[in-house]
């Protein structure tokens, strides 16, 4: 009998180590994937940016309107869906419209035709990829605060940083 609550001894010591290593270790693991795909997402940004725009104007409706043209500002946000735990990069677009087209040119210009928003990307098993999903009318920040439940900051990239 001694022999087994030895066994059940050495078990919970080993469980009890086990516990207390075990958040730092996936803590670092996290922080390592996490600089991978932010080296990967600076990599790939431009293939993103061309398939993001190709299916975001595929998308569009047949009465809506359509993208003229996409601007993607320098930054990125780096976020972490709260219950999938899957990586996202947001990056603040500005999307310009045919939607005054029908509008004399010298009011158009009052009115405009660009809208703001934001371009998504996801991190998938290891590599970047879009849908060309835009949350239109919010910056990624705003985005991020409008979403706090569903979503975590987890990093960001500034202009210059690589």
């Amino acid at each position: 009998m001694s022999g087994m609550l030895w066994i059940g001894v050495a078990l919970g010591i080993a469980g009890g180590i086990f516990a207390l290593f075990w958040r730092p270790l996936r803590a670092a693991a996290w922080e390592a994937q996490l600089a991978r795909a932010r080296k990967s997402f600076h990599w790939q940004r431009e293939r993103l940016e061309i398939k993001f725009i190709q299916l975001a104007t595929a998308k569009a409706r047949p009465n809506g309107p359509h993208w003229d043209d996409c601007d993607f500002d320098d930054d990125v946000a780096y976020v972490r869906n709260r219950n999938t735990k899957e990586l996202w990069a947001f990056v603040a677009v500005t999307v310009a419209t045919d939607e005054f087209d029908d509008v004399p040119s010298g009011i158009r210009g009052m009115v405009g035709n660009l809208r703001a928003g934001t371009a998504v990307f996801r991190f998938d098993r290891g590599h970047w990829e879009t849908d060309g999903r835009a949350i239109l009318n919010l910056s990624p920040t705003e985005a991020i605060r409008f979403y706090r439940d569903d979503l975590e900051m987890v990093d960001q990239e500034f202009a210059g940083q690589f």
